[in-house]
């Protein structure tokens, strides 16, 4: 999910009931006439999205005596869409958008500023941090939360038992297990592959990032010593220890999931609806599998990147109260729990999250427990999502884990993040 682009991102023609829609220049903008506003949606992410639309459209029209027309949007598409709304209109009124865009689109001044709404509901304070951090741009929020996904470690419990393995609690204690996994299980691979994602907690986890601001300007910090650290614990695994095997450096996040479903790998560090997917490519996995949140360094968990999408109302709409109606109704309450419970993906706010925390699942509550927890964001800057497009994490991972020393692909990575951060284009 660049935040959710990695869960896939062309406009599927009309509303889903047919209207082409009003939007942000149509009709009942204001007291007289029927109200219409639209929303897009992307398409997707929740296999029954008909049934739950219909909901929050009859949710809706009893809250505000409005009418909604939903649109579905595949991800391809969107962002351009949007920005030509931006600039032209005819868009929607309120939008799903990529965590990772919301500072771009602010900073464009393409949304409309959220803050007071927020603040005077109360939702301010019911948000989770990273999340609301992720709609934060110069200070003032421009959008809420929606639904998120953090990562953590899925492995095979039965494995484990075989070998009477734990579940790690420090990063040596991981070390040992991939260790002892090359050794008494040389068929499968301990750790499947690599992605920015899954070395986002080990950066973090040794006190770097990805980048900071100096006097104004942006500059890159993936070849400071705190990050360099935490990258050649998190490739050494795999060039050191064999976690992995040279071809699954290049390895899509499916391709991982998929070394995972067949039964190739024994730990692979993926998304809370992980578990689910598994289940389904492999049924003979359902009781077989267990998931922990990546250790920290010392112990706890380790920070942990939260993909999602928020909701936004665009600049150009025409009835910016109404279409703030909407976005509360989407992100408090039992239809923001019921989305979260379909996708697979979790609630944003601190309220919502408690049905998660406190499940009895041993699938799910590591995983909400570390996104309140220990959940945090990439750099909030306009240009992040260029750099995620870029692949200029993704590109350094796979040279480092091909032969490249760790110091010299994190200052080529590092010059480039700065390069295009600073940008503005």
């Amino acid at each position: 999910m660049a935040a959710v682009a990695a869960f896939g991102l062309l406009l599927a023609g009309c509303g889903d009931d047919g209207s082409s829609g009003t939007g942000a220049t149509g009709e009942g903008s204001g007291s007289g006439g029927a109200r219409t506003i639209t929303w897009w949606v992307m398409k997707g992410t929740n296999p029954d999205s008909t049934a739950f639309y219909n909901e929050v459209k009859a949710a809706f029209k009893k809250a505000t005596g409005a009418t909604l027309v939903v649109q579905e949007v595949e991800w391809a598409d969107a962002h351009d869409r949007l920005v030509r709304a931006f600039a032209g209109g005819g868009g929607p009124d309120v939008a799903e958008i990529g965590s990772t865009w919301t500072p771009e689109f602010a900073a464009a001044g393409g949304l409309v500023d959220l803050t007071g709404r927020i603040t005077s509901s109360g939702l301010n304070k019911d948000l989770l941090p990273a999340l609301k951090d992720s709609a934060t741009y110069d200070g003032k929020q421009w959008g809420v939360g929606w639904y998120a996904g953090t990562r953590g470690i899925v492995y095979r419990k039965d494995i484990f038992a075989k070998h009477n393995l734990k579940v790690p609690t420090t990063w040596a204690e991981l070390q040992q297990v991939v260790k002892t996994l090359k050794t008494k299980e040389p068929g499968l691979l301990p750790i499947a592959g690599g992605s920015s994602y899954a070395a986002a907690p080990f950066v973090w986890g040794a006190g770097g990032d990805f980048a900071k601001q100096e006097n104004g300007k942006w500059v890159g910090t993936l070849d400071s010593p705190q990050a360099r650290e935490g990258l050649s614990f998190y490739t050494g695994l795999a060039t050191k220890d064999g976690s992995s095997s040279p071809g699954a450096a290049t390895w899509k996040e499916t391709q991982l999931l998929d070394s995972f479903s067949q039964g190739k790998s024994a730990m692979v560090i993926q998304g809370n609806w992980t578990p689910k997917t598994a289940v389904e490519k492999n049924p003979d996995l359902k009781n077989k599998m267990g998931a922990f949140a990546i250790p920290g360094k010392n112990g706890g968990m380790a920070p942990t990147f939260l993909g999602g999408s928020n909701l936004a109302v665009l600049k150009t709409t025409k009835n910016a109260d109404l279409s703030w109606r909407l976005v509360q109704l989407l992100t408090t309450g039992d239809l923001a729990t019921k989305w979260a419970t379909q996708t697979g993906f979790f609630p944003s706010t601190t309220t919502g999250m408690k049905t998660f925390t406190q499940s009895n699942d041993p699938l799910v509550q590591p995983f909400a427990k570390a996104m309140t927890e220990a959940g945090k964001n990439v750099p909030n800057a306009p240009q992040w999502g260029t750099v995620e497009g870029d692949k200029t994490l993704t590109q350094m991972l796979q040279s480092i884990l091909t032969g490249t020393p760790v110091d010299a692909a994190t200052k080529k990575a590092s010059d480039a993040i700065g390069k295009t951060l600073n940008s503005g284009g």
